[in-house]
Formats: C-alpha cells, structure tokens, sequence
C-alpha cells in the first residue's frame, strides 16, 4: 500500500514525540494505534475505496492519523482547514464531496455523509488506477478557486528516500501544498510535528523555544513581522538550524537582515505549486535569493521569461477548470524569473506586473526599495490604471512606530529614496498610508 513505508519507519520510533499539540506530546506507537482505529472506522461507516473525504481541521492529531488512514484506504482527500470556513461550503460543492471528516477544537470528530455521488472524470481516473487522491484549492482571491486533483501516489514517492529527522513547526496550513509537504517530511522521517493555533510571531517564537525546533518553514511576510516586532529577542531560538520560506517573493531587504540577526541559522529558500508538488531546491547561500529548483521527478525550462516545469508529481488537472499543460506535459507557473547558470531568481507572478507605458514594473523590486527605509514596517505596491501611461505604480505603506514626521514629508522621504534607486518609471506615483493589515490569514501579501 502507498503509507506501508510509513508505518515501517514509525515502528522503530514507538517511544518518540511524532506531534506536539495543544502542549501535549503524541508518539509514534500512539499514531500507530490510531491508524488501526481509523481503519476500523472507516470500515464501520461503510466508505468505500475512492470516496470523496472532506476533511475540516487542521494539524491536530486526528487530522494527521485520519488523512494517513483514508490515504491507505484509498479515499479522494479534500483538507479544509478553519481560516477558510467561509468559503468551505463552495469548496465541497467543487469537489463534489461525498462524506465530511469536521475536527473541532477538541480534537473530537464529526463524520457526516453529504448525499452526493462523485464522478468527475478526474476521479474516475484515480478509482481505475486505485490510488488514493488529493485536492487543494487555490486562494480564489480572485474569482472561483482552482481545484487541483492530484493522484497521492507520486507526490508519496519522494518522501520513500529517507532524510533528516527534525522538529518542525506546522507553520504552513493543512490545506496548502507547503503544509501537506512539512507534514509527509516530518512523519516519513520520524522528527516531530509541532503544531501552533496561532500563528502570530510571538506564539510561533514561543514554541521554538520551548520545543527545542530545527526547522521553521514560514512565509517572508511572517519573517518581516517577527523583524518588525522583534519577537526574536525575546525568545531562546538557539535550537533552530534551518528557516524557509516560500508561497511568495521575499525581500532582498528582509533576506540580509535576517542572516545577519541569525548567521549560524540555514536560510534556505523553497519554491512549490498547488499544481506540481514542491520542489527540492538550494539556495546560493543564505543571504541570496538565487535558487537552484528541480530534482527528481522534475524537469525545468524558461520560456520567455516564465518558468515552466514538468513533473511525475503534477495533478491529473483541475475539477472546475480546462487543463493548463502543454501537449507535451509542461505547466507554465505564471512566475517570471531571471536565470544566472543553474540558479533563477524569481521576480514576481507575470500576473502582478504593472505596465507603466510599456514598461514593466514588478512590485517585489519596488517593496524591496521602499523596505529599505527604517521608517517604513511594511509596503504592499500594485498598479493603478492610468488615461496616459496605461497604469502608474501605487504602494501602500505602514510606516513604523518611531516615525514621528508629518505625513507629507515621509512620503516625499519615500519618493526621494525611490529615485535615487529606482528607474524613473518605477517610483510610486501613489502613496497611501495604511494602518491595517497588508496581509492574509495565511501571513502573504494581499495585492489588489
């Protein structure tokens, strides 16, 4: 079966922390019973091979065990977890869930059957190969989200080779292909899943310390907002070997503060898709947002600018959406980078790109400026349609606690610093001061 491998390294760690939830340590031999439990009630509810699972929570334990188990028993998967509970009934409309897994925040679940029967092609197609499935959707910020279906069996194959054991923070959300990732890397290699209700710097921070953590996976966003906070100062992070990030560009700005706070800490940048599974990837060095992607099962190409990727990892396709690959197997990931030997340097989603009288502008590049400035704790840049140049650059800027200038002379502090490190095209035409939040329940940047 496609998890024997699993419970064959976890038999040798009976005694070990597999997951540390609610402050309370759960074991390997513990999620070794709680397999056989789950798959004598999956029996007992009559779910057959192939059902569509909605699985509501997020990494406690029997949210792990359960999507362990329904991935043995061969079930379709569709995680949920709590942020998006707004939008979770659309979800299981799209995915045509069949029965629904709800964790609440005891840990208890609810197994409820919806009265749907499940038969996009899709599916079909992973019931004829008899493999086991999973769904993630896309944000949807903009429009109907993507429901991508993935056959289990190839994103499973990487994690057979076996790799570091570390204790990891559950940063990235059950429901997102960087949480999946985190969550199959630490079980297959018996390290320890340190789960977190909240996400905020200081909770996180706490549980580095008091859990001894390795490995801290989090967005640059959250990396920004611990700078800014200066959480870090308050905390024993001794234990941490290695932070990543990924899910969006990072801050050459934030990237060279942080290896300078933790120079003994591994910065290492990831980079993944809903779409084709994460990547293995390397960084130049710490303080270097030059990457090398690839691996096995994973071809790479740049055309015009964008990366592209094949992979034995990629989705069948999506339920809601006609197929976005090539004829012959490549995804184009939207990303537009630059290329230097075997390393590329991602510039920003070709999406987010403002055209400014035909120029190109990526709002990373200006952030990163405008980030500079020790006034400024964060800036979000987007484009604003223009009558003359198409569009003009506009950034939305929280300044920091220490300023204490009218507001007119920061942003002219703002723009005078732009020019001297920007192209005329690319300053900020806009500057709007904002106190709120410039990011999502998931900490990434939210454009407009």
């Amino acid at each position: 079966m496609s998890v024997d491998f699993l419970r064959d390294t976890w038999r040798s760690y009976k005694n070990d922390d597999a997951i540390i939830w609610n402050e309370e340590s759960y074991s390997y031999g513990w999620l070794l019973d709680r397999l056989v439990f789950w798959n004598e009630k999956i029996a007992a509810e009559q779910i057959a091979r192939g059902k569509v699972t909605i699985l509501n929570g997020d990494f406690s334990p029997n949210a792990v065990a359960l999507f362990i188990a329904l991935a043995a028993h061969g079930c379709i998967m569709v995680p949920i977890t709590n942020p998006t509970n707004q939008k979770s009934g659309s979800y299981i409309h799209i995915a045509q869930g069949e029965f629904c897994f709800s964790l609440d925040k005891n840990d208890e679940v609810k197994i409820q059957r919806l009265g749907r029967n499940a038969h996009h092609p899709l599916y079909e197609e992973l019931r004829n190969r008899n493999h086991p499935g999973l769904v993630l959707f896309s944000s949807g910020s903009t429009g109907e989200p993507k429901a991508a279906v993935h056959d289990l069996v190839p994103l499973l194959e990487k994690f057979k080779v076996r790799r570091h054991r570390l204790r990891t923070i559950s940063f990235l959300l059950y429901d997102h292909i960087g949480g999946i990732n985190t969550m199959l890397y630490t079980l297959a290699n018996a390290g320890c899943l340190v789960t977190v209700h909240d996400r905020n710097p200081d909770a996180v921070l706490r549980a580095v310390e008091k859990h001894r953590v390795e490995l801290l996976p989090a967005s640059p966003t959250f990396l920004n907002l611990m700078l800014l906070s200066e959480s870090y100062r308050r905390y024993d992070l001794s234990s941490l070997q290695t932070i990543t990030y990924g899910t969006e560009p990072m801050s050459d700005t934030v990237l060279k503060r942080l290896h300078k706070l933790f120079p003994h800490v591994a910065l290492r940048q990831t980079y993944g898709l809903s779409e084709v599974g994460i990547l293995r990837s390397k960084s130049s060095s710490s303080d270097s947002l030059w990457i090398k992607v690839g691996g096995e099962g994973y071809e790479t190409r740049v055309v015009d600018s964008i990366l592209e990727i094949k992979a034995k990892s990629a989705m069948l396709g999506y339920l809601n959406f006609p197929t976005p690959f090539t004829a012959d197997g490549w995804f184009s990931t939207g990303d537009a980078v630059e290329v230097q030997g075997d390393y590329l340097r991602i510039l920003g989603r070709k999406s987010e790109q403002i055209n400014v009288g035909g120029e190109k502008v990526y709002p990373a590049e200006v952030e990163n400026i405008i980030l500079e400035l020790p006034s400024v704790a964060n800036v979000t840049v987007h484009g604003e349609k223009n009558a003359i140049t198409g569009e003009i650059v506009c950034a939305d800027i929280t300044p920091a606690n220490k300023v204490s200038e009218p507001e007119r002379e920061f942003v002219a502090k703002i723009k005078q610093h732009c020019r001297r490190k920007l192209q005329r095209y690319k300053v900020p035409v806009k500057i709007n001061i904002v106190n709120d939040r410039q990011y999502s329940d998931r900490f990434k940047k939210i454009r407009r």
